[in-house]
């Protein structure tokens, strides 16, 4: 059975950050860093977490908005949603990132490194894949921020998930990323925002399971163990 805790984040720049930690049931075969949502590291991420180390990872979701409020755990109504949003426009990306990075550096010696994000996460595990150190693999999940930054180029193996029915994420922009980043593996489903998540309207089973089953697969090739 897995083993939780929350462990303290010490970033480059002083800031430090809370985070949940899973450890697998037997020997970690590498580390996987997972990247929350505008709702903070609420029950559907340390959920998530909690799967990638029953699939043999040591894990680690570091709780960003620490730097701004400790604590925040959102629902998905509306007012979570806009008081959500508030945290990233406040944070930007920069400071995220140096998290990350901790999170990356406190994993590393359990063995290669991968990165997964949802919705705000899966921009910044884009990012993680073109600016940071120490990193093997990076997924990311209907990312919003993606095609903002699509110029950048991964330094590291990239798989990113996307809904058809995104009505945040037009299919324009993820076909604008297709074209400037050919060597990403880019997946589409019949799917709306959200779709991994149990806990929203947008929740959608089978597409959720497709690219779970493509994310572990990735981290297999390119993590090992």
């Amino acid at each position: 059975m897995s083993q939780s805790e929350q462990l303290e984040l010490h970033a480059s720049d002083g800031g430090q950050v809370s985070a949940y930690h899973v450890r697998p049931p037997t020997r970690a075969r590498g580390g996987i860093v997972v990247l929350q949502e505008i709702f903070g590291v609420n029950a559907h991420i340390r959920r998530v977490a909690d799967r990638y180390a029953e699939a043999g990872y040591e894990v680690i979701a570091p709780a960003f908005f620490d730097r701004i409020e400790r604590g925040v755990e959102l629902g998905y109504e509306q007012a979570d949603i806009e008081r959500g949003r508030t945290f990233p426009a406040k944070l930007g990306v920069d400071t995220p990132l140096l998290d990350i990075q901790a999170a990356i550096d406190e994993l590393a010696p359990r063995g290669k490194v991968g990165v997964v994000g949802y919705c705000w996460g899966g921009g910044l595990a884009f990012l993680s894949a073109t600016r940071l150190k120490g990193l093997s693999a990076a997924v990311g999940y209907y990312g919003g921020l993606v095609a903002k930054f699509k110029d950048e180029k991964p330094r590291v193996p990239t798989l990113l998930h996307f809904g058809e029915q995104d009505k945040g994420i037009p299919l324009r922009d993820v076909e604008a990323v297709r074209a400037a980043r050919p060597e990403v593996e880019l997946e589409l489903y019949p799917a709306g925002h959200g779709f991994n998540c149990d806990l929203r309207a947008s929740y959608d089973a089978a597409s959720a399971e497709r690219a779970l089953a493509r994310t572990l697969a990735f981290f297999e090739r390119h993590l090992g163990g």
